[in-house]
Parts: C-alpha cells; structure tokens; sequence
C-alpha cells in the first residue's frame, strides 16, 4: 500500500510518500525557521501564510520523486495530519489533502501527529535496508514524544492503542530550551544551540562561534553537575493538583518554574562571558535531561516492556540520547529512535502510520475539521 502523507501541524510544510508504512519513497520539507527566528518563536499568522504559499510546490515535489522513484507506480490513499498542532496551519494541510485525495479517488486517512512521532524509528529510505523488526515486535512498548509542543509518555500494548500515562503540565521540553536560549540571545531554535554550547563546556571549549565543530563534539562520560555551576529544579508536579487530570503526578512534568529559576538566576548573576553562558546552559540542559530520563525510568520499573520508542525533534539532542540508552539498558530494553531527518516533523512519519493505524478513514477524515488538542488515543 502507497500513501502519501501531508504535514502542516506546526511551522514544518511537508509531504512525503511511504510504501507499506515504513520505505520512504519520497520526502520534502519545507521548514520556517528562517521565518520565526526574528522572534525566537512561531508566529501562528506567519506559519499558517507560509504553508499557504508552499504547500502546492511541496506537494508537486514530493509527486515528482515518487514517479521519478517509482515509475508506474500509483497512490493508494491520503494520509494528513489533523491534530494536535495551530489550528491555522493545521486548516492548510488538511484541505489540501481532502482536495487531493477527492481529486485522485482514494481513501483519505486522519493521523495523530503525536503517535507519528513514535512510528518514526520504523521508517527506512528507499534502497536502504530496514532498520529492523516491524513495530508489532517491539510490543508492547513504552514511548516518549519529545518535541516542541509536546513531552508526552506513551503505554502501547499493541500497535495503533495509545493510552497517555504522563505529560508535561504546561511547556513542553523543546519551548523550555527555545524559551531559555531567547532569555540568554543565543538565537532559534534553542534545542541544537544549547545541546552544541553544552557539549563545549564539558569538553572545555573556549571558542563557541564555530557552530559545526561544537556539533561535532561528543559528550564524555561521568557528566555530573558540580559547584559552582548552578542546579535547577526537575519540574516535579504535585500529586493532586488539577492539572493532572488523573494523571499520576511522578510520571507527569512542569518546566515552568525550571524556567523561572534561569531567570532569576542570570538577574542575580548574568554571565560575564561565552565560558559562563556555557556552563549555565549545560547546568540547564542536565536538568530538562534529567528530569525526562527519570520519568522514563520510573515507567519502565512499573511495566515489563518490550521496547522504549522516542520520537520528536528534542530526541536530536547528543545528551537526552546518552541519557535514555543508559535507562533503557538498565530496564533491559531497545532504545528505538528515528534517524535524524525524521526526528522533527515530517510527511514520512503521517504516511507511515497512516498503513497501520486507519481509526478516521474515507467519508469521516473527508468531514473531520481540525483538532488543535488532540490527544494520542483519541
């Protein structure tokens, strides 16, 4: 089964087209980063006019690798993102996708961009080998999807069920390094920054204006926060508090008051120079890392699992990689992540979930409308 998928949750305008829910045979993104770094975050109206202007070239493109990949070959289906994501970017993609599917006579398919973020490390290039078994035997599996908008553990007994047992009670991990990089001017988006400023201060840079070499750097072991560098607070939430909407609170996490530590702390004590801003973000860093890695471990202790599946653009990140494999090789199970083209959002992940998971199908996705809180389950 062909499919083609549409992506537009976000600032991210993507199609792709995916052969059995995991060959890529075609994959464009068209990102707007160059877009919102003027304001250190997405500007809904800037996102939603962009996707207008690119989302036919998109479309066109990824059409014209997959013939040119695949000649002969036809579309079976449609797949398009309609929820979690901005209601006005979200509006662009689907309609584009309805026309087309309408305009092709094929089904079209409704996908949570959340549970496509944990397909992703089953997805492999055309003409590359897979990467591994396919998803039914990682079941039944714990995932995490860690991205800008979201920070959200998943229980799959079985793939297509997602029950969600912990999240985030307000930002997600990737606006807390967006929202700290901003704070201390070192541009957007603050992820890769901070993960490359980090890994010069454990490895005892003192130049960080060459931003290839600090990305090429890797972590050393034994990393451990030490005096006087500061330690912030792992954003545990109070059992009982509404928030949590029955959610048990040692799974869920808060980043608000994390990010309101850095403030305080860079009044009470600006860095005097790249060395300090350095350490500050590495001490910053650990904490959101940690906090993630411990909430993973504390799930995997609560269940036999067969796998721990990350997905999303803040699994990118050199630190929260080496921290995971280390609870994943205490619990025993596989790590599985995506390669890195298809951490962040992308068409790729919504067709190749799309081939397993058909709950919105046909005249019901032709008649949904978007849904900016959707949840993985629902």
């Amino acid at each position: 089964m062909i499919v083609l998928g549409i992506e537009s949750s976000c600032d991210e305008t993507a199609c792709a087209v995916v052969r059995d829910g995991r060959e890529v045979l075609s994959n464009v993104v068209y990102t707007q980063i160059p877009l919102h770094q003027p304001y250190g975050g997405v500007v809904p109206e800037v996102a939603s006019r962009a996707h207008i202007e690119k989302v036919h070239g998109v479309v066109s493109e990824a059409l014209a690798r997959f013939r040119a990949n695949c000649p002969g070959a036809s579309l079976d289906a449609v797949a398009v993102t309609y929820g979690p994501g901005l209601s006005s970017s979200l509006l662009v993609g689907l309609n584009a996708a309805k026309g087309l599917a309408m305009g092709l006579g094929v089904p079209l398919i409704g996908v949570n961009h959340i549970e496509a973020h944990l397909h992703t490390p089953f997805l492999y290039d055309l003409g590359a080998d897979a990467p591994g078994p396919g998803p039914e035997s990682a079941l039944p599996a714990l995932g995490l999807a860690v991205s800008g908008g979201h920070t959200t553990w998943v229980d799959m007994p079985a793939y297509g069920e997602y029950r969600i047992i912990g999240q985030t009670l307000d930002d997600a991990a990737g606006e807390a390094f967006d929202k700290a990089a901003k704070l201390l001017g070192l541009g957007y988006p603050g992820g890769p920054v901070i993960d490359r400023w980090a890994k010069g201060h454990w490895n005892g840079a003192t130049d960080f204006s060459d931003a290839a070499a600090l990305k090429a750097l890797a972590y050393p072991p034994g990393i451990k926060v030490r005096d006087p560098m500061p330690r912030f607070p792992k954003g545990h939430p109070r059992a009982g508090t509404a928030a949590l909407a029955g959610l048990d609170a040692d799974l869920c996490v808060s980043f608000s008051g994390l990010k309101t530590a850095l403030l305080y702390y860079v009044k009470r004590n600006p860095p005097k120079d790249d060395a300090g801003k350095a350490a500050l973000v590495a001490a910053y860093q650990e904490a959101i890392v940690g906090t993630l890695a411990d909430r993973t471990r504390l799930a995997l202790r609560r269940r036999s699992y067969g796998a721990l599946i990350v997905g999303g653009g803040v699994s990118l990140n050199g630190r929260l990689r080496a921290k995971l494999a280390e609870v994943a090789a205490d619990a025993r199970v596989p790590l599985l992540l995506a390669q890195p083209k298809y951490c962040g959002d992308n068409a790729a992940m919504i067709a190749g979930l799309a081939f397993h998971r058909r709950n919105l199908v046909g005249e019901a996705a032709l008649a949904v409308d978007v849904n900016p809180t959707l949840q993985a389950g629902d």
